[in-house]
């Protein structure tokens, strides 16, 4: 038996006026998401606990069979695993942002004008950030480049206790209320303004700016953490696995959990990522012998924290396209009985321009057959509501999927 999930990172969303009261989802034209639907198992699940908060981090654990509520121990130690950065016990992570703040006299005063400072390229990102480290580093402060806007800072000798704000949870909004406080606050506010003096006149921000692009003005600190630990999939589920996406978090996850890892040349974990290419390597595991394969396209989340409607809808309708249909098409070809499923890992409404930890929309197919009690005339929100089948947690998802409730 062979396993796929197609992970749509944020697709799922709340009705928009605009669009006649629909949803990105019920609008985009998805006809192999419907057609599975049409043919398999439709429901919602409540990915993300109440005792925890709502993000990429917590809910994908949860889609891959893993209780946040348990093993989780931070966001940026999962990416720092990716990244081939190495924690001792007593290391902190922390995600760093380079952003785009408003130019203003006080620092304090600025407002978050983009998270991700334009989805800055992975290029010129490590000359910005390779500036700051060399202002920045000591003995026990460490600062690595990763891929786009976001890299890692590792504290070394320290403790958890600093509470910093997402970035793209204040995106247009002033940062004044929302500045790090904690165990390390004015120690990690002072190097955002530090890092701000840095980057002002960088020779890769004058030609950003010469070219009309935000500039990245300021690193943005977040995200902490110590180093994780989870129980290999293999152990849990009985499976060999392989995940493919742009996003270090993920590649984090995988890796902790026991997974092979495929890099994809051109993935950027935009809408405007290398679909095909993630696409090849999903089928070229499934040739290899993978059991299990999670592909995540993080495109719709990234439109949803823009608020760019039409891209979050272009954006599901090109995982449908060109990584959902070719999938289902080898799966269909090579002789084997499969399970395919797809969903969200929360939702990232338009409205909101961050995550929601609203129950989500899932599909479940199965080659061999469902009783068809829970079929649905389309995949999205709405449809999936409508079957009356609800899951409490992703590891009771990951228990049905895999035939193992």
């Amino acid at each position: 038996m062979k396993y796929v999930i197609v992970l749509t990172d944020g697709a799922a969303d709340y009705p928009v006026a605009s669009l006649g009261n629909r949803t990105p989802l019920e609008t985009a034209q998805t006809p192999a998401m419907n057609d599975l639907a049409k043919h398999g198992e439709c429901g919602l699940v409540k990915t993300v606990p109440d005792s925890v908060k709502p993000g990429s981090d917590t809910a994908n654990l949860s889609v891959m069979g893993y209780d946040p509520t348990k093993c989780y121990t931070g966001r940026s130690p999962l990416e720092a695993v990716s990244m081939g950065i190495r924690l001792a016990d007593d290391d902190v992570a922390m995600r760093c942002n380079l952003v785009t703040l408003s130019d203003t006299e006080r620092f304090e005063d600025a407002v978050m004008v983009d998270y991700s400072a334009g989805e800055i390229t992975t290029e010129e990102a490590t000359a910005l950030i390779s500036a700051v480290a060399a202002e920045l580093n000591t003995e026990n402060i460490h600062l690595y480049p990763g891929i786009s806007y976001r890299h890692c800072l590792v504290l070394s000798h320290a403790d958890t206790g600093t509470d910093c704000t997402p970035p793209h949870d204040i995106s247009g909004r002033p940062i004044a209320d929302h500045l790090p406080n904690g165990r390390y606050g004015e120690m990690i506010l002072d190097m955002m303004k530090r890092s701000r003096e840095i980057l002002r006149n960088h020779p890769v921000n004058v030609s950003r700016r010469e070219r009309g692009l935000h500039e990245a003005t300021s690193c943005w600190f977040w995200g902490e953490g110590k180093r994780p630990s989870l129980q290999l999939f293999r152990e849990l589920y009985g499976l060999s696995g392989t995940v493919i996406s742009a996003v270090d978090l993920i590649k984090g996850i995988g890796l902790c959990a026991g997974f092979e890892s495929i890099d994809v040349d051109g993935a950027t974990g935009t809408l405007d990522t290398n679909f095909e290419g993630k696409t090849a390597a999903a089928i070229d595991a499934l040739k290899r012998g993978r059991d299990f394969v999670y592909i995540h396209l993080e495109g719709p989340d990234e439109c949803g924290h823009h608020a760019d409607i039409e891209g979050k809808i272009t954006a599901i309708e090109r995982i449908d396209a060109r990584v959902l249909k070719p999938v289902l098409a080898y799966l269909k070809e090579c002789g084997e009985p499969y399970t395919v499923m797809v969903l969200p890992d929360h939702p990232t409404p338009v409205s909101t321009m961050t995550h929601a930890r609203d129950s989500v929309p899932f599909v479940i197919y199965r080659s061999e057959g469902s009783d068809g009690t829970h079929t649905a005339e389309a995949y999205d929100e709405r449809h999936a509501a409508e079957t009356g089948l609800t899951v409490p947690d992703g590891p009771s998802l990951m228990r049905h999927f895999l035939g193992k409730n």
